[in-house]
């Protein structure tokens, strides 16, 4: 268990800043935010050094999902753009001392305190992230966009409690812990039957189980196969609730109406309007507010 949780962290941490840069620059603003408001975002523009370091040098201002994407790699840098320094011998510190007693632990054999003392190095690692989108100041009076895709990144369903529709999370999350048991499930099987068909298979030992080899290949076979099939379920619901996060975020500021109606009026068809064929006359204009 400790293992797959290394992974996930190492793989979240992976995947963060490339993530960031999947949605559109504008995807991280709107409106209603900062002073940058309606500038030109591009999706060429993804992240930049100079940029980067300019913001931590407090020369320009930075979009969250340049800030945490730069931090991922530079740790640290969400507390000293947002200016909470104090915490910066917290962080290095915490991991310093977290990776050295791993370190330690694993020179000296006892893997199970090393492995602990890693994941303790990996949480340090995941709340110095969370600790700069929590800090990170958005504005306005809707929820960020940024802010609500780097919490679904870092916790599934923290971006949906974010836009205040928090009864996602247990579709959300049912379906992470479903697809996560049938993968824990299908890699058990997966083992088992490897081990008996290297058994039932080895010219070199007697083996006088009740599976032969060639049924252990077969459903060795068909639970790896059912194995992947839940990795990429487990993948499906977590990009799945990043993506619901950004984009209902982004759709907040929507005006939205309950006025249904269909309008018909007169129109006049002149030569020079979107209506016009060949020759000017008059006609009918259908409109629809929805």
């Amino acid at each position: 268990m400790t293992k797959r949780l290394l992974i996930l962290l190492l793989l979240l941490a992976a995947f963060a800043p490339r993530a960031a840069a999947q949605f559109k620059s504008e995807a991280f603003s709107q409106n209603d935010y900062g002073d940058d408001a309606g500038q030109a975002d591009s999706v060429k523009t993804l992240f930049s050094l100079k940029e980067y370091f300019g913001g931590l040098l407090h020369k320009n201002d930075l979009k969250i999902g340049n800030m945490v994407g730069g931090s991922t790699v530079f740790l640290g840098g969400c507390q000293i753009y947002e200016k909470n320094y104090w915490k910066l011998p917290i962080v290095y510190g915490g991991l310093g001392a977290t990776v050295g007693l791993g370190l330690k632990y694993r020179k000296e054999g006892d893997t199970k305190m090393s492995n602990l003392m890693f994941a303790g190095a990996g949480l340090i690692y995941w709340g110095t992230l969370m600790d700069g989108v929590i800090s990170f100041d958005a504005g306005g009076k809707y929820p960020h966009p940024g802010k609500a895709t780097l919490y679904s990144l870092l916790v599934p369903g923290l971006g949906q409690l974010y836009n205040g529709e928090g009864w996602k999370i247990p579709i959300y999350w049912g379906g992470l812990l479903g697809a996560w048991h049938f993968l824990d499930l299908n890699q058990t099987n997966y083992q088992r039957y490897r081990r008996i068909y290297r058994e039932a298979s080895d010219p070199d030992q007697v083996y006088d189980g009740p599976i032969a080899a060639d049924t252990a290949l077969y459903y060795r076979d068909i639970f790896r196969r059912y194995r992947d099939y839940s990795i990429l379920a487990v993948a499906a619901f977590y990009l799945l609730q990043v993506i619901d996060a950004n984009v209902f975020a982004y759709m907040q500021n929507f005006e939205v109406t309950d006025d249904l109606s269909l309008r018909l009026s007169p129109a006049l068809i002149t030569t020079d309007n979107a209506y016009a064929f060949q020759s000017p006359g008059v006609g009918l204009r259908l409109g629809l507010t929805f």
